[in-house]
């Protein structure tokens, strides 16, 4: 997990977020258009709409947004054509980088991406190049106020594949396909998660040492991100806290 965690400490303490809160709100609002296109406009018969809506409250998606998406996405017609795709490369240092869009003009998504990682030195790949360095996980969430020992009972019940702790919370592991029925039966035995998500974990963590390469490594993943097309990037490496500091200064 360490991987996963450090890359989502840094994006934290680089988010910039007013000038990136429009940015933010277009792609927690094209998941709920898919997820109402998809699986119907009710949450409680649509797991992944259900989700998307928590995370776009949690993100600070006004009500009325979220309505409108979901009629949108649930509108005969009526939503854009939003695909789908996985894009992979590698940044500079050989890190590999898995990224997560929803386009409605996959030629533009892919051009932009491209140039993305030619202007930071690194090489959009062939899709399956990097992405079996990643497994696709679900982790839920738990502050540290919550029992770890019931917790951790609770969830190897549910069959989860793990429960760890991290950064002063709680996460239990599931592999995609038992990820909705953990959720729901923690849910159903009094546990409130902060969040939900599938996502992508690294097998394995490249050690960035050189200054330049973990610059210009985020960079490229800070520019990847602030995309309108891109809804989550994933990257295999680890920063020291020194140079972080460094570059931060």
């Amino acid at each position: 997990m360490s991987g996963h965690s450090k890359w989502s400490t840094i994006k934290h303490k680089k988010a910039k977020v007013d000038s990136q809160r429009a940015v933010v709100f277009q792609k927690y609002s094209r998941e709920l258009i898919v997820s109402a296109r998809l699986g119907g406009p009710d949450p409680a018969g649509n797991f992944r709409l259900r989700t998307a809506i928590e995370k776009a409250k949690a993100a600070g998606l006004p009500n009325d947004n979220i309505k409108r998406a979901i009629e949108k996405g649930a509108g005969a017609g009526s939503a854009d054509n939003y695909e789908e795709l996985i894009y992979e490369g590698y940044a500079p240092g050989g890190v590999a980088v898995v990224i997560e869009a929803m386009t409605d003009n996959r030629n533009r998504t892919a051009g932009d991406i491209r140039s993305f990682f030619t202007k930071y030195n690194g090489s959009l790949g062939a899709t399956g190049c990097v992405g079996w360095m990643f497994d696709q996980r679900g982790v839920i969430t738990f502050d540290e106020s919550t029992d770890f020992d019931k917790l951790f009972e609770a969830s190897i019940g549910l069959d989860a594949l793990d429960v760890t702790e991290e950064d002063g919370q709680y996460k239990v592991i599931t592999s995609p396909e038992n990820f909705q029925s953990v959720v729901e039966g923690l849910e159903a035995e009094g546990f409130k998660s902060l969040s939900a998500e599938l996502t992508r974990i690294p097998q394995n963590t490249i050690e960035i040492t050189d200054e330049k390469t973990a610059d210009q490594i985020l960079k490229l993943l800070d520019k990847l991100e602030e995309h309108d097309d891109v809804q989550n990037v994933y990257a295999n490496f680890d920063i020291s806290d020194d140079i972080l500091q460094k570059l931060e200064a």
